[in-house]
């Protein structure tokens, strides 16, 4: 074999490795690009419906009546507490929140509205005021047994374009201690 034979062969051989590697280089760019939609697609794109609930509060004033005439007059400070777990921030509008005793609705709280960032919670603090004046069954119960029920719609925005709009739900138990004049327990669904 000549001289110019070898190194004809060598040059065909070095054009296809680079060839090759171009390929293998073009292909793992288009199996990242595919991975990056992937994750794009089932984390930052996944829309969820952000938490609503009420925390756990100090009772301000508590007057309960007595055993012939059974009525309770409460006050407090809520702590309504909306968690966005969303990449993106949920706006949402103003809303209530019901306070419900024994079936009957004894007061509600306003939620202004506002909105929530990305992966945060929202805080609000709001001042509520129950009355019940015919809790026939109250009696001589320690524990008064409320439910807060509220529904709070709004939208939430990712990548400034990406719009979805979303519905919580809050529905919450909490027992208030008439003697301690304190939450002794509190849950919500």
């Amino acid at each position: 074999m000549s001289k110019p034979d070898h190194e004809s062969l060598s040059y065909e051989e070095a054009k296809r490795n680079k060839r090759m590697k171009w390929t293998i280089g073009i292909t793992a760019f288009v199996i990242f690009q595919v991975v990056v939609a992937v994750f794009f697609v089932l984390v930052i794109m996944k829309f969820k419906s952000p938490k609503f609930r009420v925390g756990e509060f100090d009772v301000q004033t508590l007057n309960v009546g007595t055993q012939a005439s059974p009525s309770f007059d409460m006050s407090f400070v809520a702590p309504i507490r909306i968690k966005n777990t969303n990449w993106g921030p949920f706006k949402y509008d103003a809303t209530t929140v019901s306070f419900i005793y024994g079936g009957v609705q004894v007061g509600q709280a306003t939620i202004p509205k506002s909105k929530a960032n990305f992966k945060s919670t929202k805080k609000i603090d709001v001042n509520v005021t129950l009355s019940s004046t015919s809790s026939s069954n109250l009696g001589s119960s320690e524990l008064i047994t409320l439910n807060s029920q509220g529904e709070l719609k709004g939208k939430v925005t990712v990548m400034f374009m990406f719009k979805k709009t979303k519905v919580s739900q809050m529905n919450c138990t909490m027992a208030v201690n008439t003697t301690t004049k304190a939450v002794q327990s509190l849950s919500c669904k």
